[in-house]
């Protein structure tokens, strides 16, 4: 009966090309998550050190060959004033239907809302859960459905039973619905919805020889999560540290994850967007 359990490995994702991505400004570097348009000709960036920025993309036969960043805005918190210090880690994105905000922390573990880039932040409730976090091991991944519904999970913080806690927010309270299984080493950095419904997260694994970036996908259904698949699971070293996942449709019609490394301000790191084409 454990096997049925197993994900399924499908005709997996494809590779499409990488982008290193340069720029001199001081703000720049650390990028954690990002939200493409639906077009991907379009993008949210958010750095883990509270700044937002927006950005055009420019291909050249569908692939990367120019980004050109079109606003910048530092966060702000409830109070009005600027992200500092521990309550600056913002490290999940999500933009709900409506056009709000939503931004996960992973030091003082929280989500917010922004109506827009520099509006003042409004915290969401904190549940007992997410003030029980490890401190840098929190709110990594966040994810708005189609209902403008958010999800979101620990980095590194397994639930009494050895799986990985989701929080769902309804709009008005959160509740954990279900969890999902770790498998090896991995651990979630980045989720979304795909214009596909279906709930998508990608997670990283450190070793001696780099970083390895795992994507996996299943259906939300009202019982659980469903028909789990790996679609791509890459070696050390492959591409750099992976932290932000955006999946769209391209003109074609294919779904594609487009993702973001974080260096980490690091200058032996670089940030570079990796898009892979999925399966449907």
């Amino acid at each position: 009966a454990h096997a049925a359990t197993r994900p399924v490995a499908i005709s997996s994702a494809s590779y499409l090309g990488s982008y290193t991505w340069r720029m001199g400004e001081n703000w720049f570097g650390g990028l954690s998550a990002l939200s493409l348009s639906p077009d991907g000709g379009s993008m949210t960036i958010l750095s883990d050190r509270a700044t937002l920025a927006t950005a055009q993309i420019n291909r050249d036969m569908g692939r990367i060959s120019e980004v050109e960043v079109t606003s910048v805005h530092r966060l702000h918190a409830s109070s009005g004033g600027v992200l500092k210090g521990k309550t600056q880690d913002s490290e999940g994105l999500a933009i709900a239907p409506d056009g709000s905000i939503y931004i996960s922390f992973e030091g003082i573990s929280r989500v917010v809302r922004h109506r827009k880039p520099n509006s003042r932040a409004e915290v969401l409730p904190r549940p007992k859960g997410f003030r029980a976090l490890p401190f840098n091991k929190a709110l990594e991944a966040l994810a708005s459905d189609t209902r403008g519904h958010l999800y979101t999970l620990p980095e590194n913080a397994l639930n009494e039973n050895g799986q990985i806690p989701v929080w769902r927010w309804n709009g008005r309270t959160w509740s954990t619905p279900f969890s999902l299984p770790p498998r090896g080493g991995f651990l979630p950095v980045s989720a979304d919805f795909g214009p596909d419904g279906r709930f998508y997260l990608l997670e990283r694994d450190y070793g001696l020889f780099g970083f390895r970036s795992r994507l996996r996908r299943w259906d939300f259904t009202d019982n659980g999560p469903k028909n789990e698949q790996t679609l791509l699971q890459t070696s050390s070293g492959r591409h750099d540290n992976l932290e932000g996942l955006s999946v769209w449709r391209d003109s074609t019609g294919h779904l594609r994850a487009t993702m973001v490394s974080d260096d980490n301000f690091i200058i032996l790191q670089r940030t570079e967007l990796v898009e892979y084409a999925l399966p449907g």
